[in-house]
Parts: C-alpha cells; sequence; structure tokens
C-alpha cells in the first residue's frame, strides 16, 4: 500500500513541476509609499497593477509655447492634490504637441505630495471599477492615465466605455481622477452622413441622434484642453529649449544663429509635421553630432 501511495505522490509531484511554470505568478499589493506610477495589465478574466520606473526629470517649464492649456491642466491638479473638487480631463488635438508629456510632467511636480499614475489602455477601461475599487481609502491621489484613447469608424466599443465611465466616474472616491488624451475632441470620427438626421426645431438646428451619441462620451469630462498644430515660431522655440537643456547636460557650448535654425526647418519638413516630438528629436540629433565632432 505504501508502495503504490508514494509512486502516486511521485507522479503528482511530476505533475505539478510542469504545470506550475503554466500557472500565474501570484500577485502581492503595491507599495504606494514607494511606487510613483503603475499599468493596469490584463490577465486572463482578472489583472494586476505593475510598478513602473518612471523618469521625474521632464518638468512643467520644459512644456514651451502651451502656457495656457498647462496653467488649465496644473490648476485642476492642484485641486485634485489639495483635496478640492476637481475634473476629469480629457486633453485632445494635435499628436506630439505635448498633451502626453504635461501629464507625466505634473506628476513629477506633485509626487512628493502624494499624486500616482496609473496608466490603463483604451482595451482595458472595462477594467476601470475594479481599478477604482482597489484605490478607495488610500491616502494618495491617482490620476488614471488612458493614452490616445479614441475610437474608428464602426466601432461599438465606445458605448460600453460611455456606460462604464458613468459608473466609475460618478462613483469614484475622490482621491481619483481620470486624464485621457485623444487627437479627437469627441473621441469617435464624426461623419457628414451623421449630420443627414438632424432637424430644425424652433428655428434652431437640433443634432441627430447619431451625433449626440458620439457627443455623449466626452461629456464624461468636465475639462476639456485644446492643443493646436506649432507655428514654425513655436516650433524653432521647442527646439531651442531643448538644445538649450541637452547642450548644458552636456557641457557643449554652442550658440542659436541662422544656419542652425534653417537645420531644424528642414528636419521639420523631412518629417511632415511640426510639433514638439520633432523638436526634441533634432535637438537630441544636433547636440549628439557636435559632442561627436568635439570627441574626434
Amino acid at each position: 500500500m505504501d508502495v503504490r501511495l508514494n509512486s502516486f505522490l511521485q507522479r503528482a509531484e511530476s505533475v505539478l513541476e510542469r504545470i506550475e511554470p503554466l500557472l500565474p505568478a501570484e500577485r502581492v499589493g503595491l507599495d504606494w509609499s514607494a511606487v510613483i506610477a503603475a499599468r493596469w495589465q490584463r490577465e486572463g478574466r482578472a489583472g494586476y497593477l505593475q510598478p513602473l520606473r518612471v523618469s521625474l526629470d521632464l518638468g512643467l517649464s520644459d512644456l514651451v509655447g502651451v502656457d495656457t492649456q498647462r496653467e488649465q491642466l496644473a490648476r485642476n491638479t492642484r485641486q485634485f492634490v489639495a483635496g478640492l473638487p476637481a475634473n476629469h480631463a480629457l486633453l485632445w488635438g494635435a499628436r506630439g504637441t505635448g498633451k502626453s508629456s504635461l501629464v507625466r510632467a505634473l506628476l513629477a511636480e506633485h509626487a512628493g505630495a502624494g499624486l500616482r499614475l496609473i496608466e490603463i489602455e483604451r482595451d482595458h477601461l472595462a477594467d476601470l471599477p475594479r481599478v477604482v475599487e482597489a484605490l478607495i481609502g488610500l491616502p494618495q491621489r491617482f490620476v488614471l492615465f488612458c493614452d490616445d484613447l479614441s475610437f474608428e469608424s464602426g466601432e461599438g466599443d465606445y458605448r460600453v466605455l460611455k456606460s462604464v465611465l458613468d459608473g466609475s466616474l460618478e462613483r469614484a472616491p475622490d482621491n481619483v481622477v481620470l486624464y485621457a488624451t485623444s487627437n479627437r475632441r469627441h473621441l469617435v470620427p464624426e461623419k457628414e452622413s451623421d449630420n443627414l438626421d438632424s432637424r430644425m426645431v424652433d428655428g434652431e438646428l437640433h443634432p441627430s441622434e447619431a451625433i449626440e451619441d458620439k457627443i455623449a462620451l466626452s461629456d464624461r469630462f468636465g475639462l476639456w484642453i485644446s492643443f493646436y498644430p506649432f507655428t514654425q515660431d513655436h516650433f524653432l522655440a521647442v527646439v531651442r529649449h531643448w538644445v538649450t537643456v541637452l547642450a548644458a547636460d552636456a557641457g557643449l557650448q554652442w550658440r542659436w544663429d541662422h544656419d542652425l535654425e534653417v537645420l531644424a526647418i528642414r528636419w521639420a519638413l523631412g518629417r511632415g509635421n511640426r510639433n514638439g516630438r520633432c523638436a526634441y528629436q533634432f535637438a537630441r540629433s544636433w547636440v549628439g553630432q557636435r559632442l561627436l565632432e568635439v570627441r574626434s
């Protein structure tokens, strides 16, 4: 009998050894006194918060030419960190104009006061109630951050998301706020055909139900902040800022002149856009080349 039992236990142990690597790892709660940012990861039907290593070297002063937008979101965030009423915010507009950078700069600004950031992908927003529930009662202040929140034509997910946002945001604890970025103000493409059912009532134009349905999603955010394409002067100002910062960090002597300005403009023309991301990339390229020449 003992021989048969030992044989069974050996086989069971062998099976467990093969299965164990396939089982999900045991998750432990995050120590938010040490963790500044995390990302929600979907795992099967559940999920968990994965801590992120984030750099806090981006300051609000690095966001050049978006003073109005910066002050709007900074004021809302100061209210939130202070425990005062604050709005969920939608940052929308041209790509590369500083929407995501502004959120991360505000994290750097207020991390010492207890602000924390949780990134959540658009496809995982159905898990929002679960994420919010895990934050109830914690002393820190949490920004749930969804980058590039938008939907393509024909997708019906935005109706589900609208219901999730309604339930999650209206019942969210006062230590949670949602910031999202998008290239579209209403998050969903608006077509000319959507306007065909619009009608006149008492001399006023009333949008069709299709338009109302799409606009209703962005209405979940109390604060809308618009970002616009850079003018050439704005682009060059951002280039000059980043060249100054990067050159100073490397101890590089340089001066702003017409030739450098022309190079920056040509870089932007080659990329087909003028925005903050393009300006930063040019600055890195130009400063790197100068440093290589100095060391050669």
